[in-house]
């Protein structure tokens, strides 16, 4: 096995990421992360600490990689409704298809792994990005007459978010793709303007 000195962090981080992300950190113990890595036990202490500093730069990783891209995209748009649509759709497609289908989300998993105080910090982090981005979107919506009148708009991003969340921990057991539509195709039906009195776009 290489020492400390010479091996790639990133490269074994991106591993152990994956690692945490299909297994979850309680089930992964440190031998499983030694297999992954093909380090020692000591080159990975020296490396990233105790196996929870581990899981904590893991899920910084993934935030910063996976997450916060998605966000940014979906903050970023200037289509409103749809964007917000386009967004679960991908979230599912994503979810439910492809080399990792079914594995959730690494931060949505930690949420039912008793986190640590270093951990919750990320999560609320993540929490926090995903609704302002919710948040961003709904307001472009807003200017486009396309929610209905009245609608508390820091309530629904909570909602949307929550909904987000749901869709990683559903499509963990197998949840269908058509059912998980479904039910994001009528939450944003319920926080549509009737088409009647949405502005014109053109």
């Amino acid at each position: 096995m290489p020492d400390v000195k010479h091996f790639d962090a990133d490269e074994t981080l991106a591993a152990v990421e994956l690692l945490f992300w299909r297994q979850g950190v309680t089930a992964t113990g440190i031998q499983d992360i030694v297999s992954a890595t093909r380090l020692s036990r000591s080159s990975l202490y020296n490396a990233f600490g105790s196996k929870e500093e581990l899981y904590t730069a893991a899920l910084e990783r993934y935030l910063d990689r996976r997450s916060r891209p998605m966000f940014d995209r979906l903050a970023s748009d200037d289509r409103g409704l749809p964007a917000i649509a386009d967004f679960f759709d991908r979230l599912i497609r994503l979810r439910c298809s492809g080399r990792h289908a079914q594995w959730g989300c690494l931060i949505s998993n930690a949420h039912t792994e008793r986190p640590a105080d270093s951990t919750r910090l990320l999560l609320d982090q993540h929490h926090a990005g995903l609704r302002a981005a919710f948040t961003a979107a709904l307001e472009v919506a807003q200017g486009k007459g396309e929610l209905r009148h009245g609608l508390d708009q820091a309530g629904a991003a909570e909602t949307l978010t929550l909904l987000a969340y749901g869709v990683n921990l559903r499509s963990r057991s197998g949840a269908r793709p058509e059912d998980l539509k479904a039910g994001i195709g009528t939450c944003l039906q319920a926080l549509a303007a009737p088409s009647g009195r949405r502005k014109s776009t053109l």
